[in-house]
């Protein structure tokens, strides 16, 4: 299954990032604040923002998120064949898998 990753900056200066499947749908939406939004241990502050992809069938399709910073809807245009595809999660080795 491919994934891709998109980002964005939001008028508030946050980053805005998702993670899509192979058909373009949202399975996770995040927002990034930094410098000013750092953590004891000097990492980016990370929240959930809410995301949804629209007219993801077709070559330019829009994805919308919500900054949990300011509030703002936020609404952006990709082009299918600019996005940055993730690396295949590797298999756990054998004898490791979790039960349900």
């Amino acid at each position: 299954m491919s994934r891709f990753l998109i980002s964005t900056p939001c008028e508030c200066q946050a980053s805005l990032s998702a993670t899509l499947d192979e058909h373009r749908h949202v399975t996770a939406g995040w927002a990034t604040r930094a410098p000013r939004g750092r953590s004891a241990s000097g990492e980016a502050d990370k929240e959930l923002a809410p995301a949804h992809s629209i007219n993801a069938h077709l070559d330019r399709f829009d994805v919308a998120w919500l900054c949990p910073y300011c509030g703002r809807n936020t609404l952006r245009t990709f082009y299918a064949a600019a996005m940055r595809r993730l690396p295949a999660a590797e298999p756990p080795p054998p004898g490791t898998a979790s039960s349900p």
